[in-house]
């Protein structure tokens, strides 16, 4: 489960068996869990953050869907 970014509480993550996905990324905090898509961004689910919480992840993923999926293709060599 490689971190690939944290900003403030959130902790931004890969499962490693979750390749044949499309690509994703799932976040984390000490409220919960979620798993959002990365092109188009949207969510997948989630569990335990509020709307204003999601909100603000959605505008962290927004503001790093490029490194994001470049660092997805890099980990899953796709």
């Amino acid at each position: 489960m490689p971190t690939v970014m944290r900003i403030g509480p959130f902790r931004f993550f890969f499962y490693s068996n979750e390749g044949s996905e499309p690509q994703h990324v799932h976040v984390q905090s000490s409220d919960g869990e979620a798993k959002f898509w990365l092109k188009p961004i949207e969510i997948a689910w989630s569990r335990g953050f509020n709307d204003r919480e999601l909100s603000q992840i959605g505008r962290h993923i927004q503001d790093n869907q490029a490194y994001l999926l470049e660092t997805w293709h890099k980990f899953f060599e796709v």
